[in-house]
């Protein structure tokens, strides 16, 4: 088991990349003032796939660069995790203007919970009752945040398409979350990299094709540079440190401590809305406690299943073997059909 030093360093960085993606979704919405989604995600994410790339190159070599057969899966995983996420995520947050914020931001945190439903569809794996009944009051949860409390305006006001786009931007996270364990025998820096660069060559081609008939405007320098800064900070902090800190931050606890930390990117994204002087509802913020408790719940559901059946286990191969460290801290392993939340 990791020594106390690595657990507090991996529980630190697993916290500064939570709640730099909760803070990415109010930088986001300033940037939209002036910059649209389609760049938005262009000229955020080639500058952190130059990065990675540089990184890999002189971490691994260029041989790290191959697909090994491997090409049409990643580029794949690449456009679920960096084409469908972040075009219809921050697409969807646009369209739903102010109150799209702190929408993204409880669908960002409900990406472990529908992790289970991709599980389930994608290796047959259905769910126990405990963890589906927590998918459906954390969807209870989010549908409070979408609708405060008025179910009606998820059929009205132009709300029902921007809600589907996230949706289908969480489920498309969660599919990407698959990739990583499809490829063990790679770093986590290599299919990184490579998933990025191909994901952003998809994003690429759709918004130059956007672009040529007319749909996507490009905006202008001085636009650019009018939000340098809230670039600067989504290029470091929720696209590079976060994306590489939540991978380590996963070597040293577990996915399945680390997925907790999840609930700060809400948490994080109320508090900078009420610094931003914007006001949050009891029913929103109702919302946001029940999507957090049921990750919590289904966590520590996890757990108690992991444990049964390492006991099982032990039991099978050895019947006279009797547990006397049943109450020892569960092992920051875990298998990987508890939860994929694995960031890349």
């Amino acid at each position: 088991m990791a020594g106390r030093p690595n657990v507090l360093y991996g529980a630190l960085l697993l916290i500064i990349a939570s709640a730099s993606w909760g803070a990415m979704f109010p930088v986001a919405g300033e940037i939209f003032k002036v910059v649209n989604p389609y760049y938005f995600t262009l000229l955020r994410y080639v500058p952190v796939a130059i990065i990675l790339a540089i990184i890999l190159y002189l971490k691994e070599g260029p041989s790290a660069f191959r697909a090994e057969g491997h090409l049409p899966m990643i580029w794949f995983f690449g456009t679920m995790g960096f084409t469908v996420y972040n075009l219809l995520m921050f697409i969807g947050q646009e369209q739903l203007g102010d109150p799209g914020v702190l929408i993204a931001s409880i669908m960002e945190a409900s990406v472990p919970i529908l992790s289970a439903i991709v599980m389930w569809v994608y290796y047959r794996s259905r769910p126990n009752n405990f963890t589906l009944c927590t998918i459906l009051i954390a969807f209870v949860g989010v549908a409070l945040v979408v609708t405060n409390g008025d179910f009606s305006t998820i059929f009205s006001g132009g709300r029902l398409i921007p809600f589907l786009f996230l949706l289908i931007a969480a489920l498309g996270w969660a599919l990407y979350t698959i990739g990583g364990s499809r490829l063990p025998q790679w770093s986590v820096l290599r299919y990184s990299t490579l998933s990025l660069i191909y994901g952003m060559l998809t994003t690429f081609i759709i918004v130059m094709v956007g672009t040529a008939m007319g749909k996507i405007s490009v905006p202008t320098l001085p636009e650019i540079f009018s939000v340098k800064y809230h670039f600067l900070f989504m290029i470091l902090f929720p696209g590079l440190f976060a994306l590489l800190g939540w991978n380590k931050g996963v070597q040293s606890l577990g996915p399945l401590n680390a997925v907790l930390f999840i609930n700060i990117a809400p948490i994080t994204t109320v508090i900078i809305r009420l610094i931003q002087g914007h006001g949050v509802e009891p029913l929103e913020l109702t919302g946001v406690i029940i999507v957090c408790s049921m990750i919590i719940a289904n966590n520590i559901n996890s757990r108690y299943q992991y444990r049964r059946q390492l006991r099982d286990s032990i039991h099978e191969s050895m019947p006279n073997y009797k547990d006397e460290s049943e109450e020892d801290e569960t092992p920051a392993e875990t298998i990987d059909e508890i939860t994929p939340i694995d960031r890349v």
